[in-house]
């Protein structure tokens, strides 16, 4: 009885044996504090540099302020978590190693090492800003992280790179220059949430990616905004991509996504690129001042595209295929800038349908040489006739229904500011279209 008593003290008691310690700076002050401190533990961090790298291997709380800094000396991940439910908060972590296939990081947040959160931090001066690398239900939140700015781009790291870790938040995190904003590889049922990801190849990457929603992000000034690739029901949501460099968004090989509510607008060579991707909504979102507002090929099918606005675009849709394609859902088709049509019933639909593309594009899109006769009579009279006669028109897309009025999506202040820093960034220069085969390259 003695005993069973003496035994339900200790449990009790157990939480009374966690710690508050401060930690002084120096080499390996850090190293030795964690070694010492029992599970559940705080760590207090002050002004000053933490020689690193270190290890943490029990459950703690880590905690300090932007001026408490742990340098990891240029060698392999600065912190390396592999125990569960640690938390990381508020300091600075600089100086990982740069080797790109050890991935080396600021963080690294290894298998096993499940529910962990790093939240407040500043992350610069690594390979890789954090590597949730095999740990389960992580979050990574309110972090800024800002990468290298290395020559060549592809020889960077990304600023939070995803792998294995189901269960995953990102959100509310800062993150400039280095090579993809956030790479996720191999995971599944997780949330992307309200990031800014700047100056970057791709501000988001998918490879083999499930179940993951992307939502409320904004990507500004990068080569290519969303890259959706060989990965499954993923949820892209009122995300923005202002002044890109490619593309907006693309689905290479993505299959089952829902893409809704999204802006594209101005400076992208294509607002939205579909490379054999098959049973996508694509519903309600504004694609505004590309180069194509759409570029549709490779046998992309059974996609539905309603309600969406394609305004001021330079050439509205590019589809290269000879199959009949119907771009409105049940009696709803989406809104064109180059459309004169009237409502006169006044019930929001066109009353003529509209063709974006003729026999004469796609000559112009297989021999480009032919734009030279842009403006002959020939020309004009064989795109007379198909107005005239639309039996001859080839297979393309049609909108049987569009819309009259533009949807509107609003930015903010802040995201106004940095796309208008932006603006011209790619008037010169190579603007070559990207190969999508070339993006496997990590």
């Amino acid at each position: 009885m003695r005993a069973a008593v003496l035994l339900i003290g200790l449990v009790f008691a157990a939480p009374l044996a966690t710690a508050e310690r401060e930690v002084a700076p120096g080499t390996g002050s850090l190293a030795q504090a964690v070694a010492g401190a029992e599970p559940g533990d705080v760590l207090k961090l002050v002004d000053g540099v933490y020689h690193g790298p270190v290890t943490i291997d029990r459950p703690l709380t880590i905690s300090g302020p932007r001026g408490a800094v742990i340098d990891g000396g240029n060698e392999g991940s600065v912190i390396t978590l592999i125990a569960p439910d640690i938390t990381l908060s508020g300091f600075t972590v600089t100086g990982s190693g740069h080797v790109n296939q050890d991935l080396d990081s600021g963080v690294k947040i290894e298998k096993g090492a499940d529910r962990a959160l790093v939240e407040g931090l500043l992350v610069t001066g690594n390979m890789h800003g954090i590597d949730v690398h095999g740990g389960r239900d992580a979050r990574v939140v309110g972090n800024e992280i800002v990468g290298t700015q290395h020559p060549h781009m592809n020889e960077r790291g990304n600023g939070i790179y995803i792998w294995n870790s189901p269960g995953t938040l990102i959100e509310g995190n800062s993150i400039r220059y280095g090579r993809d904003g956030i790479f996720s590889n191999a995971s599944s049922n997780s949330i992307y949430r309200g990031n800014l990801m700047r100056d970057l190849r791709f501000a988001v990457h998918f490879m083999y990616t499930r179940n993951t929603e992307v939502s409320q992000n904004i990507s500004v000034g990068n080569h290519l905004g969303f890259a959706i690739m060989f990965s499954d029901r993923t949820k892209i949501l009122h995300n923005q991509s202002l002044g890109d460099r490619e593309h907006g968004l693309m689905l290479n090989y993505a299959n089952n996504a829902d893409v809704t509510g999204n802006l594209v607008r101005g400076g992208t060579k294509k607002c939205l690129f579909i490379y054999n991707a098959h049973k996508n909504l694509i519903w309600e979102n504004r694609f505004e001042g590309c180069g194509i507002g759409i570029h549709f090929t490779a046998g992309s099918e059974r996609n539905v595209l309603t309600a969406n606005t394609f305004m001021g675009n330079r050439e509205q849709v590019k589809y290269v295929g000879t199959r009949h394609m119907e771009w409105s859902h049940e009696g709803r088709g989406n809104f064109w800038s180059d459309h004169p049509a009237y409502d006169l019933n006044g019930d929001g639909i066109a009353d003529s349908f509209y063709r974006p593309n003729d026999l004469m594009d796609q000559i112009l899109w297989s021999q480009p040489a032919a734009a030279l006769l842009t403006g002959s009579p020939a020309v004009q009279l064989v795109r007379w006739s198909q107005q005239s006669f639309p039996a001859t028109l080839p297979g393309g897309v049609r909108d049987s229904f569009p819309l009259m009025r533009p949807l509107t999506i609003a930015v903010t202040d802040e995201a106004k500011s940095f796309e208008a820093e932006v603006q011209g960034r790619w008037a010169q220069g190579n603007n070559d279209d990207l190969d999508a085969a070339d993006f496997t390259a990590h």
